[in-house]
């Protein structure tokens, strides 16, 4: 049944509704491939059993003539930042290896209601940090793609890149991610498939481990546009107990998809043409201007004057952010405890933190205790709150002479797996076009555009006004019908 594996979110549910095969036969099928797939190290921990118990209800809810609902019979790889009851949960960290929540997080529980399956919990960057998916304590992940002519490992993105690795390998028909500064559309933009951060409040956080509570934000991946908006459909809604959810009805986007942008403005920053940037990245760029005045979309010049000041301005409020959230993984109350004999409390704590967070993690918190610090907070936390503002205040004006915007999602295409891990600035570069967004809270999403002369996938990104993700992913449609991107990675694992 190889064949199933082949076929995504909506194929697989309109299949098992129709009869076509069963749940079970598509369950098994991704289990196998699953296990097949070890040398990517995708997922942290494989949870069959819960594949197959879902398949199970969704066949007997068919033969009962009951409503399969809208993930029926779908089997989906669960980011290991997402508690799930009675599952290991990780974040990728050693500091909570081993530790198993009494609680379903919302989304995750969203999706089994609506009749989806977990095929396990998959890899990270450590506390969703990093973008090249290096950091986790679990090793790294590998993308599927190679560059022609080398066998060179090459980086899924990060922090999701076990979600997008799984996706683009077939072993997986969707996903979920978080995005807290494009840790969902770099990682999909790098292994030529979709993924779309909702506006922020979309999903529920709740059961989500944090990591910068103000710019977090779960959204789906898959390898079409009709899947992701499938997907955020069972995932988005209000949820009381995340202060930050939205409470707005979720709006049916996909029977709202349509690639017909007559009457659309789609704004193109001039400010985003960065210093660095891949020469082919600029060419998909302005052929992705072509394919959206091809759907009926007029091409229009707009402004984002702060551009320039996003990234330094986020990578002081997510850490700070961070190093906030982190100090509740003191070895006291779960996870790992590292207790020195005749060590006091202090030494506990020291000891327990110093083994359990990986290198990356400890910057950051480094990195957001000393702009909290109270000789610093106004020079450096006070001052990124303003840039934060004033980023979203481009957007305002922007999006008041267009309907979205379209961008790069990165400013290369995946590198090799160690080739940045000396220069931590470089790697931070890497989401220089998606951190705005994510400040902003905006949806945004990566469409896969082409492959570059390395055979390596390009994104392009969409961004939208706030709670539009309906005309994200009709942009995101547009873009796709035209592309018509079809390479896939060749098998090696």
């Amino acid at each position: 049944m190889s064949e199933l594996t082949n076929l995504g979110v909506k194929a697989i549910r309109d299949g098992v509704a129709d009869g076509s095969f069963t749940a079970r036969e598509v369950a098994e099928a991704f289990n196998t491939a699953v296990a097949e797939a070890a040398d990517l190290n995708a997922f942290i921990v494989t949870t069959p059993d819960h594949a197959l118990a879902a398949a199970d209800a969704a066949d007997a809810k068919r033969t009962r003539g009951e409503d399969l609902g809208i993930m029926g019979g779908v089997p989906i790889g669960m980011k290991d930042l997402f508690a799930t009851k009675g599952v290991q949960t990780t974040a990728a960290s050693h500091i909570l290896e081993g530790f198993t929540p009494e609680y379903e997080s919302t989304v995750s529980q969203k999706l089994w209601d609506a009749g989806a399956g977990m095929l396990g919990k998959l890899n990270l960057d450590q506390f969703a940090m990093g973008s090249s998916n290096e950091t986790s304590y679990f090793g790294n992940v590998n993308s599927p793609w190679r560059k022609e002519g080398s066998n060179a490992a090459m980086s899924p993105g990060g922090s999701s890149g076990g979600s997008s690795s799984a996706v683009a390998a077939r072993i997986a028909p969707a996903a979920t991610g978080t995005d807290t500064g494009g840790s969902i559309r770099q990682p999909a933009a790098f292994t030529g498939i979709c993924g779309i951060k909702p506006t922020y409040g979309r999903c529920s956080r709740w059961g989500v481990v944090a990591f910068a509570s103000s710019l977090d934000q779960a959204g789906p991946m898959a390898r079409s546009v009709e899947d992701c908006a499938i997907m955020l459909e069972a995932m988005a809604g209000f949820d009381p107990k995340d202060a930050t959810s939205l409470q707005m009805d979720v709006p049916a986007w996909e029977a709202g998809l349509s690639a017909d942008l007559k009457g659309k403005k789609i704004g193109i920053p001039k400010e985003y043409r960065m210093e660095g940037t891949d020469e082919e990245i600029l060419k998909s760029w302005e052929q992705g201007k072509e394919w959206l005045r091809d759907a009926g979309a007029t091409i229009v010049d707009v402004s984002l004057p702060h551009t320039k000041y996003a990234l330094p301005a986020y990578y002081i409020v997510a850490p700070a952010e961070a190093s906030s959230n982190l100090a509740r993984y003191d070895g006291v109350r779960y996870g790992l405890r590292d207790l020195p004999d005749g060590a006091g409390l202090q030494d506990m704590y020291a000891a327990t933190r110093a083994a359990g967070f990986g290198d990356e993690v400890k910057r950051r918190i480094l990195i957001g205790t000393y702009v909290l610090s109270a000789g610093f907070y106004d020079a450096y936390y006070t001052q990124a709150q303003k840039i934060r503002t004033l980023v979203s205040q481009d957007f305002e004006k922007a999006f008041a002479q267009c309907d979205a915007i379209l961008a790069p999602t990165t400013p290369t295409a995946s590198f090799p797996l160690g080739s940045l891990n000396e220069d931590p600035l470089t790697m931070y570069l890497n989401d220089v076009f998606a951190v705005p967004a994510s400040l902003a809270g905006l949806p945004a999403m990566s469409v896969p555009a082409t492959v570059n002369s390395d055979g390596l996938p390009l994104g392009l990104q969409i961004v939208g006004k706030p709670f539009d993700e309906q005309g994200v992913l009709n942009a995101g449609l547009a873009i796709q019908q035209r592309a018509g991107f079809a390479a896939q990675p060749e098998k090696w694992w």
